[in-house]
């Protein structure tokens, strides 16, 4: 029985933040703390020539400039470089020598007694540099786009399955047929908190590092491998993430040249990047599809095609899903998924919320909806027809749990869409076009391994850490509830820590995994240091568990009854005051099971149903009403859970109709590079949203059954704008994001 689990719980770090108690890596104050600023690059290809420190050293009050000419020796083994992020190639070195890869590229360090004075200087740094023709255009090279590195990072994004059947062929002889090209231009993470990391510089060299990270311990193993430091002389802590949306997965250049000065001027650095410094770094990539789906005269899908060429930099092989949620949603004899790479002088592009999946399902969904138009059925209808209950790119596995059908069903009724005129052009509202419009989302229910620690302290509260990460999901509140109902314990009772390498070790907070493998870690805990408090209450003298097993006992309210008899209990309390007083402490660890997984593919699903209002006139776009039905197994905490779904779905409504970073190719630099003209939602663009969750029990995924909602509320967003869009004009629009322009 679940006292907790599943209750909307308010966010027990709320308080925290409001108050500004919470403290982010910026704000970490140290003694003898000193400031470093970067000097970035400002040409895309070529080399330095000439690098002039000595204006800026001259400022009194700084310390020192740090360039290609003069950082210290580290430990520069690719082999021993990578993160948990890395794709496969050769990570960037920051300062490592005089070559520019990328435009904003940071070319030097300045180190002052203060942050002001580190930025003027950083200003009298004067830089000559022998620049090249760049090439940063993924359009002028689909023709010339090669298959993708194969590396042990890209495991957790699986390059398409084999071909299905002769899906060209199949395709040809289709009687209806549907084909396009979609582009997707590129985009850049916006979290609020800006990245920085203030390094402690400690006594025998010790250092302690306050770090802006989806992931204390992968910034604990990038630091130790790049400078050959071991683990029990670095400690990294990163208790609150002021957004990070994938751009903390990987560790960023700032901590690399915080850890470098610290090393080298034995005293505490932070490294602080400017928000235009924030587009020098990783990306959603810009991507080119074409999706040829054919089916016969019933609607019946008998072909798919769907092939993605997408950028990446010249030193390193990024991926993403892109196609392949195309073949789990739609079942064919015939399929063709392609995925290709052009390396262009870029960045290496980085997991942005959905990586992949929001790209390609924002390509696929809308063809689905031209080809459902095309045989004059119901879109709906159209995805009911060809509804799958088996996964063909994982080798025709069965799903774990799919309640789609559910999706469909309660998000069209709760949207009104059986009172849908389908006609483009057909609804109306005084100068406004009206449009309905609606799209499939599919996400991964992963689950990877993970530590937690519970104890039982000598007052008989609990405590909980594990050294994961919460970027505003909810992390710390879906844990304090899964560790208060495993051990029966009042949640006020209750305390979970994260973010600090002495915890635990968990992977990256990514992936939608979170919930489902630190939260199954916790569970794990939770549940043996039960067995142990079980059997020392067995040792109270007259205890009323004599002869009695685990299983014939409950957990509740702090104390440990008797299931047949629940007046016979212990507190917990009477049992850790035998432990001599001291606390009770175990470890659990979370292990997916392997044979399960390889039976089933793990998903969550969900339907997306949208209102949209054309201005005639001027082509303005505005989403008036938004629905998403999601099926993501068990839902911890409904108040968090439908805050992660609007929260994806405000971003789909940025992804469909605003975000987008406009590169100038002739120079390889980003324009728009701060948020006065990289556009993203105010309050005024959002209106009505609901969430309904569908009900969906899945003993496969891990121990809790739940699937993780950080992704599926924003990959049908856009799609089912898109086709909105279509409904209320009769136009067909293949580029996101879709602007006034374009609709005009």
């Amino acid at each position: 029985m679940s006292q907790y689990i599943g209750e909307p719980i308010t966010r027990v770090d709320g308080h925290e933040k409001v108050t500004g108690q919470a403290k982010y890596a910026a704000e970490f104050n140290v003694p003898d703390l000193t400031y470093g600023v970067v000097v970035s690059s400002t040409i895309t290809k070529g080399r330095i020539t000439l690098l002039d420190t000595s204006k800026a050293l001259a400022v009194n009050g700084v310390i020192e400039v740090f360039t290609h000419e003069n950082r210290p020796r580290t430990a520069w083994f690719d082999i021993s470089y990578k993160d948990q992020d890395s794709p496969p190639g050769s990570p960037f070195r920051p300062l490592y020598d005089n070559k520019i890869k990328y435009n904003g590229q940071p070319v030097a360090l300045v180190v002052a007694e203060t942050f002001e004075l580190a930025r003027f200087a950083a200003m009298l740094v004067h830089v000559e540099y022998e620049a090249e023709p760049c090439d940063t255009d993924l359009m002028k090279h689909l023709d010339t786009v090669r298959n993708p590195e194969p590396g042990l990072m890209n495991l957790m994004k699986p390059l398409p399955p084999k071909p299905r059947g002769d899906a060209d062929k199949a395709f040809a002889e289709a009687p209806v047929q549907q084909s396009a090209q979609y582009i997707h231009g590129m985009q850049h993470h916006n979290p609020m908190e800006m990245f920085a990391s203030t390094v402690e510089y400690g006594k025998n060299g010790f250092l302690t590092i306050y770090d802006k990270t989806q992931g204390v311990t992968n910034s604990l193993l990038y630091v130790t491998q790049a400078f050959n430091i071991p683990f029990n002389q670095v400690r990294v802590v990163s208790p609150y993430v002021g957004g990070a949306f994938g751009s903390g997965l990987r560790p960023q250049y700032q901590l690399f040249l915080a850890v470098m000065a610290a090393r080298e001027l034995k005293r505490s650095v932070r490294v602080s990047l400017t928000r235009q410094q924030m587009w020098s770094f990783g990306h959603r990539p810009a991507t080119v599809q074409n999706v040829c789906l054919g089916t016969q005269a019933d609607g019946t899908i008998t072909a798919i095609i769907h092939e993605a060429k997408a950028a990446t930099s010249q030193f390193e092989d990024y991926t993403e899903e892109v196609v392949n949620w195309t073949g789990k949603l739609y079942p064919t004899p015939n399929g063709a998924l392609r995925y290709k790479l052009k390396s262009l002088d870029i960045y290496t592009p980085l997991d942005m919320r959905a990586p992949g999946g929001v790209t390609g399902l924002s390509a696929v969904e809308c063809a689905v909806d031209e080809l459902a138009y095309k045989l004059g059925m119901d879109p709906l209808e159209f995805r009911l027809k060809n509804y799958t209950e088996r996964d063909w790119t994982e080798k025709d596995r069965p799903f774990s749990s799919k309640e789609l059908r559910a999706c469909f069903r309660q998000g069209a009724e709760r949207f009104g869409w059986s009172g849908r005129n389908p006609e483009p052009r057909s609804m109306r509202k005084d100068h406004n076009l009206i449009g309905w419009g609606m799209a499939t989302g599919i996400w991964d229910a992963a689950q990877v391994p993970a530590r937690a620690e519970a104890t039982l302290t000598v007052n008989g509260k609990l405590r909980v850490r594990s050294a994961t990460a919460d970027i505003g999901t909810g992390t710390y509140t879906i844990m304090t509830q899964i560790a208060a109902d495993t051990l029966g314990m009042p949640i006020d009772d209750v305390v979970f820590r994260l973010g600090d390498t002495t915890m635990p070790a968990a992977p990256i907070e990514g992936g939608s995994w979170t919930a489902s493998t630190v939260g199954s870690a916790v569970k794990s805990a939770c549940d043996t240091l039960a067995k142990t408090l079980f059997r020392m209450a067995k040792r109270i003298p007259k205890s009323p568990f004599v002869g009695v097993g685990f299983d014939d006992v409950l957990f509740i309210n702090g104390e440990i009854r008797l299931k047949r008899n629940p007046s016979a209990r212990v507190s917990l309390l009477e049992v850790v005051n035998l432990n001599g007083g001291r606390a009770i402490t175990e470890t659990g660890t979370s292990i997916p099971n392997l044979v399960a997984h390889m039976k089933y593919s793990r998903n969550a699903h969900a339907a997306a149903f949208v209102e949209v209002q054309v201005d005639e006139d001027f082509g303005t776009v505005k989403v008036t009403r938004a629905i998403s039905a999601v099926a993501a197994g068990r839902i911890i905490n409904p108040r968090t859970a439908r805050s992660q779904i609007i929260g994806g779905m405000v971003w789909g409504i940025s992804h469909a109709l605003q975000e987008e970073s406009v590169m100038d190719h002739r120079y390889g630099r980003f324009m728009n590079h701060d948020l006065a003209e990289y556009h993203i939602p105010v309050c005024a663009d959002i209106h009505e949203m609901d969430v309904v969750f569908v009900e969906e029990n899945d003993t496969v995924v891990n121990p809790l059954g739940v699937k993780g909602v950080g992704e599926i509320g924003l990959v049908a967003m856009p799609a089912a704008i898109a086709n909105a869009i279509f409904h209320a004009t009769g136009k067909r629009i293949y580029e996101l994001p879709i602007q006034l322009d374009k609709v005009m």
